[in-house]
């Protein structure tokens, strides 16, 4: 046997939604038939626009729209004089009127409700796909046998790769959340607001630091920073990369 065609797939939502709307004036209908035989009345009207805004809300405009036509026809035919015709005499008229009205705002607020739905999913899809890229992203950086961190603009740790826990002995859950420069009590070779002035103008910065390690020893790096702006070209974060140049045992207290 064939597979099914990808236009009979397509039909069959639409069949679905279309049906829905005439299952709902249906049970609208069927309610309000029984009150009429027991003499309860100015209960149609309400059954009915309750059909059409289940349909919008459920379905959308397409079928609410059919909800309303057949909704108005039944309403005519059934519940105003004379009974069992499509004649309406004038003190039905703001009965309809209220129908249609009432249906055309439905459809309007459910035609908002699945643009906004639409947008929330857009926005959802994208930031996961944002997430699975910067964990696959941290997934590679944690290959290298390079020091990697990134620091926002308040020089406090927002990550942590591998490397670095091998160079300096903090873990990522040490680390992250630490202002960098404390932490490893960087020594500069130059004043630091130079250094960030030559790093905001060129975006990126090249130099020797001297950390000091989790055990009380130092470091010297070469240190390479890259900045990264957002969408308004502010400076968002810093990826500092370290390789050391030279290594000694000098404890922080000094020798």
């Amino acid at each position: 046997m064939s597979p099914p065609s990808s236009s009979t797939g397509k039909a069959r939502p639409v069949v679905l939604r279309y049906g829905f709307a005439i299952l709902s004036v249906g049970a609208a209908l069927a309610p309000g038939l029984v009150f009429q035989y027991y003499k309860f009345h100015e209960v149609e009207l309400p059954l009915f626009l309750f059909a059409v805004a289940i349909t919008a809300w459920q379905a959308g405009a397409g079928p609410a729209i059919l909800a309303i036509v057949l909704s108005a026809l039944s309403f005519t035919y059934f519940f105003t004089e004379p009974l069992y015709t499509l004649y309406f005499t004038v003190s039905d008229v703001p009965a309809i009127i209220i129908l249609v009205l009432f249906a055309a705002l439905i459809v309007w607020f459910s035609s908002i409700r699945r643009h906004v739905e639409g947008q929330l999913l857009q926005a959802r899809d994208a930031l996961q796909i944002e997430v699975i890229e910067r964990t696959q992203q941290a997934s590679l950086l944690n290959l290298t046998h390079d020091t990697i961190f990134v620091r926002d603009v308040n020089d406090v740790i927002t990550y942590w790769n591998r490397g670095a826990q091998e160079l300096y002995g903090w873990t990522a859950e040490d680390a992250i959340g630490k202002k960098s420069h404390d932490l490893l009590q960087t020594i500069f070779p130059s004043p630091l607001e130079d250094i960030v002035a030559e790093l905001h103008r060129a975006g990126r910065w090249e130099g020797e630091l001297q950390h000091a390690k989790a055990d009380g020893t130092n470091v010297v790096v070469a240190s390479r920073w890259a900045l990264r702006r957002d969408e308004q070209n502010q400076p968002a974060a810093v990826l500092e990369t370290n390789g050391h140049c030279l290594l000694w045992t000098k404890r922080a207290a000094g020798t």
